[in-house]
């Protein structure tokens, strides 16, 4: 098949969507299929052998570290060049815009998939009372696709109840190789911990934005001197952030990635996860894969990943002291362990390819079913 995505983020940006993404092309280039990107312009031109199609990219004023593409007609014209198959639009919103009207205009069979809580988001960003038009803008573009998908089942009933149609689970998937206990790193322990390797090594990895609620873990790091933190990211959020967690034995890194990531993960003690506003949260399993705990506030998403107290630890979101006695523990060393091992045998199976092998079946199926219904409609 010839597939054309396009996605509000992508390389060389750094997320759970670009995670999924990346991993599923590859596989899809392994299966004989070829896949072209159309994403914000950020100066990356291929992956993987795809070519990278990019859209004039500016920043938000109220979210200046991460660039979007609005709608734009060369979105047509990359569609029309390229001819494909099957477009799957991801995260409709701004180029995703373009992707779907322009995919609708050239009768080309749509996918389209739903990674983010933007409507929730707004309230983070004193944009709360124009939540309800972001939800029927989100609506309204999800339910002009031939098939719908998101990343938990905890979602597909939310997205239900508000009226998206034709929806579906995207299975979750992680590279046990890439993240795996065995990087772990000494000189990764020491730079994460501030020279303080022998503390509880307590980590956050992604963005650095008001919606992920990091300010709670100072309380830990306040009421109780075994923990450290390392905040792996950056955002809007991080100068409040800097200010917020001075004195405390906190260290930021900004991003990192690759190798050097996947020792950030193996070298800690613990991760934490405070957002209620995730569809999933890759993360996590890529903090278990690396024989980590992760303590994480409780909503749907996180009880599709994390069992209380068998691979993890869940605390109530609403209770200001639950999150403080929760990581505490965290204290018992053997506990902790226990909580490790089980973590990563609860991921050890699930690497991408089943992920990978989902989205190419659903890809043919929609593809083929447009096929036919052509096809009777001209007989």
């Amino acid at each position: 098949m010839k597939i054309m995505i396009v996605t509000e983020t992508f390389l060389p940006s750094t997320d759970g969507i670009v995670t999924r993404l990346t991993a599923c092309i590859r596989w899809l280039h392994r299966d004989g299929h070829e896949v072209q990107i159309v994403a914000p312009d950020l100066g990356v031109r291929e992956f993987d052998g795809a070519f990278i199609k990019g859209v004039p990219a500016f920043a938000f004023p109220f979210y200046r570290s991460k660039k979007f593409a609005f709608p734009n007609p060369v979105v047509k014209k990359y569609m029309a060049a390229f001819n494909p198959d099957i477009v799957h639009v991801v995260n409709p919103a701004v180029v995703g815009y373009s992707g779907v009207t322009y995919a609708k205009k050239l009768d080309i069979p749509l996918i389209a998939s739903y990674h983010t809580h933007i409507p929730q988001y707004m309230s983070y960003y004193k944009l709360g009372k124009l939540d309800w038009l972001m939800w029927w803008f989100m609506k309204k573009m999800h339910n002009q696709a031939d098939l719908n998908l998101c990343t938990s089942h905890t979602v597909l009933e939310e997205l239900n109840q508000k009226g998206f149609e034709r929806m579906q689970v995207w299975k979750r998937g992680v590279d046990t190789q890439q993240f795996h206990p065995k990087h772990s790193s000494t000189a990764m322990r020491n730079r994460l911990s501030g020279g303080q390797p022998d503390k509880i090594l307590l980590l956050y990895v992604g963005r650095l934005a008001a919606e992920k609620e990091i300010e709670k873990i100072r309380d830990v790091l306040t009421a109780s001197s075994q923990f450290c933190m390392a905040l792996v990211g950056d955002g809007p959020h991080r100068k409040q952030l800097e200010k917020h967690f001075a004195g405390t034995a906190t260290v930021f890194t900004g991003f990192i990635h690759g190798q050097e990531l996947a020792s950030a993960f193996a070298s800690s003690d613990a991760f934490i996860f405070p957002s209620t506003t995730e569809t999933l949260g890759l993360v996590i399993m890529e903090a278990m894969a690396s024989g980590l705990p992760v303590v994480a506030a409780e909503s749907g998403p996180t009880k599709e990943q994390v069992t209380h107290r068998r691979n993890g630890l869940l605390y109530n979101s609403k209770d200001p002291d639950s999150f403080k006695k929760t990581v505490r523990l965290l204290e018992n060393s053997s506990f902790r362990k226990q909580l490790a091992q089980q973590a990563v045998a609860d991921v050890s199976e699930l690497g991408w390819a089943a992920a990978a092998e989902q989205i190419r079946d659903l890809y043919r199926q929609v593809a083929d079913a447009k096929t036919a219904n052509s096809l009777e409609a001209t007989e």
